[in-house]
């Protein structure tokens, strides 16, 4: 039998020197303000190739038209509807999916018979594309919102399991027995042995999940045709909107970056006791 997942990166690395980024000896605000530094170059490209009749302006509108369509966007209550759509699919399919894999976890991964006797089903399902599955989807749910959770839910599943059974998996075998050694039913080695060891990767499995969970959500809308930013991007490239898809592929980025801080904020708010977290603020 193979095991449930060939490789998985640890869930806590070492932590980095005080107001340094992981290895590089750089400070974290400097890293920031070159990130900064660079997508105002990125935007400046994109003013410039058009402009300079590099790329048919056609195909690729300059930055500042893209900035006037999105503007304009702002300002529709249709763009907030796709909105509000496309984060609802989202986050619904990850609680879904994030629910799941915890109980679907916790449940292989402290019945060591059950753990083997699946390994090889996981193995076969864990690499199966969430778009080979859309077609399934419109036949089953058409194009409403259980398409989208069915593409989601599917995807994001794989990253939190995954991570809670190499959580689990990672318990320290001198407290397990030390655990047993007193006599601690187990709720109790649940709540606190299992639980502390496996929230790091969980957390790890849950940042993995969102962004993944995002981009099948939008995926699902634009080729399913379900109601969102997806379906809002083929609506402009099918009406020539150029410069409003771009503006809507941008607004899809950003949402992606929101979801990206967002994991990581609570992760590092979670995790405030661990020591790759407390780490950070010590010198």
């Amino acid at each position: 039998m193979t095991r449930a997942a060939t490789a998985a990166p640890p869930a806590a690395t070492a932590p980095a020197p005080a107001g340094r980024s992981g290895g590089t000896g750089r400070p974290r605000g400097g890293n920031a303000l070159l990130g900064l530094l660079g997508f105002a170059a990125f935007l400046a490209v994109l003013e410039a190739v058009p402009r300079l009749g590099l790329v048919s302006a056609d195909y690729l509108p300059p930055t500042s038209e893209i900035a006037v369509a999105l503007n304009e966007l702002l300002g529709e209550p249709r763009f907030w509807t796709a909105v509000t759509d496309t984060l609802r699919g989202w986050f619904l399919g990850l609680a879904i999916a994030v629910a799941l894999g915890v109980l679907v976890g916790f449940v292989l991964g402290t019945v060591p018979v059950l753990r083997e006797f699946t390994a090889s089903t996981v193995e076969f399902l864990r690499p199966i594309p969430s778009v080979a599955l859309i077609p399934l989807a419109v036949l089953l749910f058409g194009t409403d919102l259980r398409s989208v959770l069915l593409l989601v839910v599917y995807a994001a599943f794989w990253q939190v399991l995954v991570q809670v059974l190499y959580g689990v998996r990672d318990v320290d075998p001198v407290a397990r027995d030390t655990a047993h050694t007193f006599g601690l039913g187990r709720w109790a080695r649940i709540r606190h042995l299992l639980w502390p060891t496996a929230l790091p990767y969980l957390l790890t499995g849950v940042r993995l999940a969102a962004a993944v969970a995002l981009i099948l959500a939008i995926t699902a809308e634009l080729i399913i045709g379900a109601p969102g930013l997806g379906n809002e991007i083929n609506r402009a490239q099918s009406g020539g909107a150029v410069d409003s898809m771009y503006a809507l592929i941008i607004v899809t980025g950003l949402l992606g970056v929101a979801v990206n801080v967002l994991a990581r904020w609570l992760e590092r708010a979670v995790l405030s006791w661990h020591p790759s977290v407390r780490g950070e603020g010590t010198p």
